[in-house]
This record gives C-alpha cells, structure tokens and sequence, in this order.
C-alpha cells in the first residue's frame, strides 16, 4: 500500500469512529481527533502494523477517547 492510500484509509477510519461516536451523543468529534487519540499510543514505540492501527481505531472507546481529552486539556493542549 502506497503512503497516500495509507494515509487516507486511517483517515476514512477516523471519520467512521468520529462518526460512530457523533451517533451515541458525543456531537464535536472530529476524526483528527480520533487519531490524535490512538496516535498518542505510538509516541514512544513507533507506527505499529497496519493490521494494529486499524484494531485501534475500531476498538477505541468513548471512555478512553474521553480520558485522552480530558487530559490533554490538563495539558495545555487545544482541541
């Protein structure tokens, strides 16, 4: 798989998570968002497999996806 279809297969799965979440009430989500979250895992280890990635977006929850907000704005982080 090519950088470009790569890039925009994490990105179409971001905006379905996004999307998925929108649905449960969770209405400002963006897929940026999304994987501003499951990218944060990697910061230290690297970019994992794809197959791992995708597992990680799909599997993501709203709890987890909540905590990576609320911290990030203990951090000083804008979202």
């Amino acid at each position: 798989m090519v950088d470009e279809e790569l890039a925009a297969t994490i990105k179409e799965l971001c905006l379905s998570k996004a999307e998925e979440f929108r649905l449960i009430g969770y209405e400002h989500v963006t897929g940026n968002e999304v994987w501003e979250c499951v990218n944060a895992k990697y910061v230290k280890t690297g970019q994992p497999e794809l197959h791992q990635l995708v597992n990680d977006i799909l599997s993501l929850k709203v709890t987890q996806f909540m905590n990576f907000m609320t911290m990030s704005a203990y951090k000083g982080n804008p979202f």
